[in-house]
Order: C-alpha cells, then sequence, then structure tokens
C-alpha cells in the first residue's frame, strides 16, 4: 500500500506540477486516493488554494471536495509588454566610433580645405596689392603668377624708377620684355622709345629727374612711343647696351622692328658732361 500511495503523490506531481508532497498527500486523502477525481479538480478550478501550492507550501489543504466544472477554458495568455524604444547614439559616440583612417581622412580634408582657400586669398591678396603699386618692395616670389625673366626685369627697373623718382612721374614704361615692348609698339602702330638705365652714373639722377621726369617731355613720349627701359645692371639691359653700341650715359634711342628680328636704330642720344 505504501508503494501505491508514492505513485500515486508522483503521478499527481507530475500532473498538477505542485512540489510540495505533504500537499498532495493531503489532497489525495481528502479526494479518498481518487487520483483522476483529484486531478481533475486540481485542473478545472485554477483559482482553488492548490493551484498555488507550487510558490507556498504553507496554504491549509482543503477539508471537503471542490466543486468540478463542467467545462474549463483556460485565460489567454497577457499580452507582452511593449519594450522602451531604444533611443539612437547621439552624433558624437558615432565620430567616436568611426574607424580612425576616416576620421583622420575628413580631418586632413578639412584641413587641405583651409589651406586651400588660405592659399588662393593670399594670391589675390598679393596680385591685388601688385596692381595698385602696394607690393613694389616685395620680391619677385610674392608675385601670384610667375613672370618670365625678361619682363621681371622690367618690372623691378619701374618699380626701382618710380620709388627714386617719384610714382607717376616719367614716362609710363612698360613692365615687358624688349621683345614684347617692340611687338606692342608694332601693333599701336608707334615708335619704341628705349632707355638705358646706369644707377652708377653721375649725371643719371639729374637726366632723370630734370628732363626724363619733366611732364612735358613724359608726355611726348606716351604720346609718340611705346617707353621701355632696362637697367644695365640686367642681363637684358645689359644686352641692349652691348646692341645698340652704348658707351656713355644716360642713353636713349629711338628703334623700330625690322626683318629677321631685328631693330633698325633711327636715332641714339648720349648725354655727355
Amino acid at each position: 500500500m505504501a508503494e501505491t500511495v508514492d505513485d500515486k503523490v508522483s503521478y499527481f506531481q507530475a500532473v498538477t506540477g505542485i512540489s510540495n508532497t505533504d500537499l498532495c498527500t493531503e489532497i489525495l486523502a481528502a479526494h479518498n486516493w481518487d487520483l483522476q477525481l483529484a486531478v481533475s479538480t486540481i485542473t478545472a478550478n485554477p483559482s482553488s488554494p492548490s493551484a498555488s501550492a507550487s510558490t507556498s507550501s504553507r496554504d491549509p489543504a482543503p477539508s471537503a471536495p471542490l466543486a468540478v466544472d463542467a467545462e474549463y477554458v483556460a485565460p489567454p495568455p497577457p499580452l507582452p509588454l511593449p519594450l522602451p524604444p531604444q533611443q539612437q547614439p547621439g552624433i558624437a559616440w558615432k565620430l567616436v566610433t568611426l574607424p580612425f583612417h576616416v576620421v583622420s581622412g575628413g580631418v586632413g580634408l578639412v584641413a587641405g580645405t583651409f589651406r586651400l582657400g588660405a592659399w588662393v586669398a593670399g594670391g589675390v591678396l598679393s596680385r591685388s596689392l601688385s596692381l595698385l603699386g602696394l607690393a613694389g618692395q616685395a620680391g619677385s616670389g610674392d608675385r601670384l603668377l610667375e613672370l618670365p625673366p625678361s619682363a621681371a626685369e622690367a618690372a623691378d627697373f619701374v618699380a626701382e624708377f618710380e620709388r627714386e623718382f617719384g610714382a607717376g612721374r616719367g614716362p609710363r614704361f612698360v613692365a615687358e620684355g624688349f621683345a614684347d615692348a617692340l611687338k606692342r609698339a608694332q601693333r599701336e602702330f608707334k615708335l619704341l622709345f628705349v632707355y638705358l638705365h646706369s644707377p652708377d652714373h653721375p649725371d643719371t639722377p639729374a637726366f632723370c629727374g630734370g628732363c626724363l621726369c619733366a611732364e612735358p617731355v613724359a608726355a611726348f613720349i606716351d604720346e609718340n612711343f611705346v617707353a621701355w627701359g632696362g637697367s644695365i645692371r640686367r642681363t637684358e639691359g645689359f644686352k641692349m647696351s652691348n646692341s645698340l653700341n652704348a658707351s656713355r650715359f644716360p642713353f636713349c634711342a629711338v628703334v623700330m622692328a625690322s626683318t629677321n628680328q631685328r631693330i633698325v636704330l633711327l636715332q641714339q642720344k648720349r648725354i655727355v658732361r
């Protein structure tokens, strides 16, 4: 008989899921050890004290058989609670989690953009100052565009002449090489006025300040000629002094273009003390 009771208790525990052995024994005893009646009572009435026996072993056992319903409908399972929305990571965290080469590449691109903008702005400013005559004292490396050597020498001569004898005084010397100035004279159907400047000659300051920079002389040259000047200290000025056989200074000449890339000397003037 003991084995039969243990078997019923074990079977009752397996079917009902009640883990308390003493409680299962009491329920079966209350139903006169009728296993089928006890199981039907538990499964038909989930609100009975025996349904909560798995969570508490101190509930008293029922003293009388429970009424059995004709049909049991299990309640629907509770709906799962909605999960709270996950907060999206901020832009700072996204930047931190980016690969290193992406972040470094972006920083390099921004830095390169700033350097490019600074270079363009500096070039435009330098060019504007040179056009206004405010960058005359700057070296040739400050020019926005690198000039040919002959044009650079001519531009330096114009700047030095204006700095020594005053801006706006004297003929309007073109800041071009001799060959370009000769072509300009051809296009404008004028002769080319050539002035070879010797900074070391004692008569140069008096000639430039008193004669070449005189308003009537400068106006006559500008109206009838294309004026080109060069210093004999520079390469092209020295070459032109040899071509025109200039032996004394200050030296002025009027030339025109000829065939086979030659020039014709129409008039020359040497100032003799």
